[in-house]
């Protein structure tokens, strides 16, 4: 066997393989016994028939092209270590060629390697465009009437209906002179301005009177039956109106729903944590911008066998989950309104953008040789622990014993380079001016769910979204 590797693409290499005539006898022996078993030859044995018998009944070309067939799956194999190559996927057979008057037959295996880039640009100081994390008054005052509805009263009311105000309201719901029995209602009081019934509703309610009925058209909501946005026709009679009348805030009311005293200390705990929230959303932003800036400026394609990996396993994973809750691919694909090919050509896209971050991190890692230490690991750990039960140390150790710490490892050094590349960021808005998106800590208290708010402590997480991919190529 003689073996040459040639350069096909900058992540991929071509391995030709020569095997010569007298190479391929043992495997055309394998090859007669295996076409023989499927054969009926008289005086012999199924898979036991002579190699001439075999090639005179099957054909010795036929013989002959499953012989290669047998060869190449022992000798690729060997060919690779041979060559010192390290697929990430499935390697594929590109070519034959068995033309040789010398019998000898030629075999080019396309080998994937892992993209490693050797260099990155500088790219000295740069900006990205986020939104400012102020907090407007508005923002704040609409926390604030959060907490006031829950102590709203709904009062009687005969003036115009308006969003915010409540009609009692029999519906009748009809599709060219036929009426849809189980699209209508009775008795139903309706909030409007919530758009939660049939699409028009509410355009049809605004303005009106109690004691009126109003009619036009309307659509049926998505997930009823297979009429889902379908055109109908409503009537709709308003029996009774009440209005949401909100309390004013007071002291007393903060202290009786939350654990504040005072309307001013829940005031300022709201407009910390909607900073707190506006910051960490900008900062998970500014790392998406950044790392696409930096993808577009740095000039690679990943591989399409290694596309296909990922987009395999993503697959893979989503049939999986389905499954477990007995939906059908199908089935995903009519709910979320795609088609096969646009379904793929998504995935294609995910699949392309998140093994390219992945390949930059690790590029960026690799050049600056950055190491991981043990106290890295365990600083790591606790973190993901986050105060849960556990010891660092002894989940470290058990990664090691398990052979899973690199996976670990590699976490750490990809976060480590988006760090990095963040750094080298100046966030501005859209006039150029610095924003300061330093991560706000914020001393949690109990607001109430309502106020809608959300105290962020931490944000330097980086998502793997290529993960499957090796567990693909190992296959």
């Amino acid at each position: 066997m003689h073996t040459e590797v040639n350069e096909s693409g900058r992540f991929e290499r071509t391995l030709t393989i020569r095997l010569e005539n007298d190479e391929l006898a043992e495997a055309k022996l394998k090859a007669a016994r295996k076409i023989s078993k499927g054969m009926k030859i008289k005086g012999f044995r199924p898979g036991k028939a002579p190699l001439g018998v075999v090639e005179r009944m099957a054909g010795a070309d036929y013989v002959r092209s499953e012989a290669i067939e047998e060869a190449i799956q022992a000798v690729v194999p060997a060919a690779i270590d041979e060559a010192g190559l390290d697929p990430v996927t499935v390697p594929s057979v590109s070519a034959i060629r068995d033309e040789s008057e010398d019998g000898s037959v030629e075999i080019d295996v396309l080998v994937t390697l892992w993209p490693i880039l050797e260099s990155i640009p500088d790219l000295g100081t740069f900006e990205i465009e986020v939104e400012s994390p102020e907090v407007t008054d508005d923002e704040v005052n609409e926390q604030l009437d959060a907490l006031r509805n829950q102590f709203a009263e709904l009062t009687d009311f005969d003036g115009d209906l308006s969003d915010g105000d409540f009609a009692m309201v029999n519906i009748t719901v009809s599709q060219d002179g036929e009426v849809i029995e189980s699209a209508g209602a009775n008795g139903l009081m309706y909030e409007i301005g919530t758009e939660s019934f049939l699409l028009g509703l509410d355009a049809l309610l605004d303005g009106a009177k109690v004691g009126s009925t109003v009619e036009g058209a309307a659509t049926l909501p998505a997930g009823f039956s297979d009429r889902a946005g379908e055109e109908v026709t409503i009537s709709v009679d308003i029996t009774e109106a009440k209005s949401k009348v909100l309390p004013d805030l007071s002291d007393d009311m903060v202290e009786e729903a939350t654990d504040f005293e005072t309307v001013e200390d829940l005031t300022q705990a709201i407009r910390d944590n909607l900073r707190a929230y506006k910051v960490h959303t900008q900062r998970s932003l500014l790392q998406d911008k950044v790392v696409q800036y930096t993808l577009n400026e740095v000039e690679f394609e990943v591989p399409h066998a290694l596309i296909d990996a990922e987009v395999e396993a993503r697959v893979r994973n989503l049939v999986g989950r389905l499954e477990n809750d007995n939906i059908s691919i199908q089935d995903y694909l009519r709910i979320t309104g795609q088609t096969e090919e646009s379904f793929i050509a998504g995935l294609r896209d995910q699949a392309d953008h998140a093994l390219s971050t992945r390949v930059l991190l690790e590029s960026i890692a690799a050049i600056e040789n950055w190491q991981v230490t043990d106290e890295d690991l365990i600083a790591y750990v606790e973190n993901l622990l986050q105060g849960q039960p556990g010891d660092p140390q002894e989940l470290v150790d058990a990664w090691k014993a398990s052979g899973q710490v690199e996976s670990l490892t590699g976490d750490i050094l990809r976060e480590r380079a988006l760090v990095s590349l963040v750094e080298a960021a100046t966030p501005v808005d859209a006039d150029g001016n610095p924003v300061d998106l330093t991560p706000v800590v914020v001393v949690e208290d109990d607001i109430e769910d309502e106020t809608d708010t959300e105290v962020v402590e931490d944000d330097s997480e980086v998502e793997d979204d290529a993960s499957d991919t090796d567990d693909e190529s190992e296959e």
